[in-house]
């Protein structure tokens, strides 16, 4: 079981790619946790909250595209270094400016804009990256323990910031967020990447068009981008309101809201064990539209309880719930995207999943400022059952229909690679 399990580990370069995630992604939920109390401490908005989230994340849907037209286009590693570099002056800066007491709304805005823009380029870039150094065979695995381990950041960085916030203040876990981002590219330094004679693609005219057309004329691709578009832009926003939940609700402070948002990765990260082990033998198409409903149910019991011990343990139906969604849909998508379109097609994947979401935290921080955090979510889950309800009715179209003419690259993508066992140290 265990081996089946940790199946992509074997592989050197991932390994150390997965080591180095693990540090960098855990020091990022740190410093979203410690961010969104800072900016509710100074200014007591839950407009705010969603506001800051929004700028954070709107470079994503801004330049998400492009950026998957630059993955396809320049040395994927080159382009890892470079983004986890400005991220590291960035959590820097922020650190800087909060330990001296000089930190201000818009400083914070100004930061969250320039991390969202790295995120715009890295995030295309890291979906193929993690492609160009795990063969085919073992992709579903990689892609479902890379989840794995950003979810166990999820569970772990807020509980640690919430502590740390509370005895040492946010600067602190700024700093540490640095440190993660220089271990990281400490990392990348080390992956010896495989020869490549492939042309990059994205360097011919209409590359950008081409990727767009390759997902629309598919299928279960569009169908799982939908789908996934439109739970991130109207359900997905309820962790923007923890802190209010965490103030108001159930009247607690900063480490009560990094055990919600804990809670919540919890139950994510045993939903990306379990995708690791199952390994794509499941049917994604039916198992994606089974948990939006599932999530849509355990937010809208989360959002009409004040029962903290079962509003933690709906939090974590809904994170793992979420997270079966986001990580079955990525893996739909690389298993049938072929590999000179991957950039552009996973930085779709970006932009409808990240810059959705960004509108959606907006959308969450301004409703809530006026009907309240707990009536937004009851809706917030109330749409994500009606969007998993319609997916889940039209699954067995989708996997009867399988694949589409496009598939053709695809299939030419599975000869070996060349890269050998990489077990070695």
């Amino acid at each position: 079981m265990l081996e089946r399990l940790f199946e992509s580990l074997r592989l050197r370069d991932f390994r150390i790619y997965f080591l180095g995630q693990m540090v960098s992604i855990t020091g990022t939920w740190m410093q979203n946790v410690a961010q969104a109390w800072l900016v509710y401490r100074l200014t007591e908005s839950s407009f705010l909250l969603g506001f800051v989230a929004f700028v954070g994340l709107m470079p994503v849907l801004v330049f998400g595209l492009a950026g998957g037209v630059v993955a396809d286009r320049y040395p994927r590693k080159a382009l890892m270094v470079a983004a986890q570099t400005v991220a590291l002056l960035q959590a820097v800066t922020l650190a800087v400016l909060t330990l001296t007491g000089w930190v201000e709304v818009w400083h914070i805005i100004a930061l969250a804009f320039l991390l969202g823009v790295v995120h715009a380029f890295e995030m295309p870039t890291r979906h193929s990256f993690l492609a160009e150094i795990v063969p085919r065979g073992q992709l579903a695995n990689a892609i479902a323990l890379n989840s794995s381990l950003f979810n166990l950041a999820r569970s772990a960085g807020p509980a640690i910031a919430g502590w740390l916030v509370a005895a040492s203040g946010e600067g602190v876990v700024f700093a540490i967020n640095a440190g993660t981002f220089l271990l990281m590219l400490i990392g990348l330094w080390r992956i010896r990447m495989p020869a490549s004679g492939t042309e990059r693609p994205g360097r011919r005219p209409g590359a950008l068009a081409e990727g767009l057309r390759y997902a629309a004329g598919h299928p279960r691709i569009r169908a799982a981008l939908l789908l996934l578009a439109s739970v991130s832009l109207l359900s997905t926003g309820y962790s923007v309101l923890m802190p209010v939940f965490s103030k108001t609700v159930f009247g607690g402070g900063p480490t009560l809201l990094g055990m919600l948002l804990g809670s919540a990765g919890l139950g994510a990260l045993v939903a990306a064990l379990r995708l690791a082990y199952l390994s794509g033998r499941q049917q994604l198409d039916r198992q994606i539209g089974g948990a939006v409903i599932t999530a849509g149910v355990a937010m809208a019991g989360f959002a009409a309880t004040d029962y903290l011990p079962l509003a933690m343990a709906l939090l974590a139906v809904v994170g793992f719930a979420l997270t079966t969604l986001i990580a079955s849909t990525n893996t739909l998508l690389q298993m049938l995207v072929a590999d000179t379109l991957r950039g552009r097609v996973m930085s779709l994947f970006s932009v409808l999943f990240i810059g959705a979401n960004s509108i959606g935290n907006l959308l969450a921080g301004t409703i809530a400022d006026r009907v309240g955090a707990p009536t937004t979510v009851l809706v917030f889950g109330m749409t994500a059952l009606a969007l998993g309800t319609v997916h889940r009715l039209h699954a067995p179209r989708l996997a009867r229909e399988g694949g589409a003419p496009e598939d053709k690259p695809e299939r030419e993508a599975d000869a070996p690679t060349g890269r050998g066992d990489q077990t070695g140290l």
